[in-house]
């Protein structure tokens, strides 16, 4: 016996047809975890099939609930986007689910499931694409979208909530150049995020700026987080002709390159350079305190927040694309280039 097509779903109807009892789909419904992986699954791909949603136990339509959807939480930078997204929330007094899905289909498909069976009132999703199969289902459920810090060239039919990455690369490259630094070394993030590039593009238009060329040997890969920024630290400083500024295009990464600098008994300033960017919290403790590009994370999720809510209610927005300004902020890890230390004169 199947669930006639066009009939509205219900608890009771999706029991019968897994041949379970009522309580047992309840229990799948609200994330339970006494209920055996094999049952969970067909109950699971059966409230799939039919598109149910569990009701909002609120008498109106709204859920109140909104979802908040990160690649990866292993960082600071993800906490900060939360709190931004927690102060517009709790004073709606609207919850937040808060997601990881690593970059896995799986994951990704889990969380789907998730949202099919319970009620949102929104998507907020971070560094993310939005694949197509995604904003479907989303749409399918009547659930609006926000993308914050878009991986790659957004949707026009989605809100993006974005900083202003290249002039944040530009103004960190114009701050080192100024200050007398031609060699400049730069530890780029993922290559699939737009963020990546477009700091990039900015360190590349501030060496333009300076008359100073594009050297590919002062260019490490890294992927945002401390080992990476280590090792291209590590790798930078080890050339034959090392740079005496380093561009560290995340706070993490800078502080990878501080150990190895430090591992190489070398000195920040004294030695060498080195900015960061995000202006994480981390920054004005390291030592000595990090000079980095602000990117306004907790505003980005303020407004991402904001503008969910908006959404949920019906109301039209004024762009649906918004950049923040980003910010360089000079503190102790920059200085002009030391002077090149005399050789020793040679026995006659």
């Amino acid at each position: 016996m199947t669930v006639d097509e066009g009939r509205k779903i219900t608890i009771t109807a999706i029991a019968r047809e897994a041949g379970v009892s009522v309580p047992t789909v309840s229990r799948v419904v609200n994330g339970r975890s006494d209920v055996s992986p094999q049952t969970r699954e067909r109950v699971e791909e059966l409230l799939r099939l039919h598109g149910y949603r569990r009701r909002a136990v609120r008498s109106s339509e709204r859920a109140n609930l909104i979802d908040l959807v990160f690649n990866d939480l292993d960082s600071p930078w993800a906490v900060e986007i939360i709190r931004g997204v927690e102060d517009v929330t709790h004073a709606a007094g609207v919850g937040t689910v808060v997601s990881a899905v690593h970059q896995r289909p799986v994951s990704a498909r889990q969380w789907l499931q998730n949202i099919r069976a319970r009620a949102t009132d929104g998507v907020i999703l971070v560094t993310s694409d939005l694949a197509p199969q995604v904003q479907a289902e989303l749409r399918r459920l009547d659930a609006p979208a926000v993308v914050v810090d878009p991986a790659g060239v957004p949707s026009y039919d989605v809100p993006t909530i974005g900083a202003t990455n290249w002039a944040g690369g530009l103004s960190a490259t114009e701050h080192l150049a100024g200050l007398g630094h031609r060699r400049i070394g730069f530890i780029v993030g993922p290559k699939r995020l737009l963020c990546s590039r477009a700091r990039f593009d900015g360190y590349r238009a501030g060496l333009e700026a300076a008359d100073l060329p594009f050297d590919a040997e002062l260019m490490c890969q890294g992927d945002f987080y401390h080992e990476s920024g280590y090792e291209g630290g590590r790798a930078l400083l080890n050339l034959a002709d090392p740079p005496t500024a380093i561009f560290a295009s995340s706070d993490q990464m800078a502080c990878g390159v501080y150990e190895a600098v430090r591992r190489k008994g070398l000195r920040i300033p004294e030695d060498i350079s080195v900015v960061g960017f995000d202006d994480l919290p981390e920054a004005r403790w390291a030592s000595p305190p990090l000079t980095t590009v602000r990117q306004p994370l907790a505003e980005m999720g303020l407004l991402a927040a904001k503008t969910i809510l908006r959404l949920a209610r019906g109301d039209e927005l004024e762009t649906p694309k918004l950049e923040l300004a980003t910010e360089l902020v000079v503190r102790d890890s920059t200085a002009p280039p030391a002077l090149p230390r005399p050789q020793p004169a040679s026995a006659d």
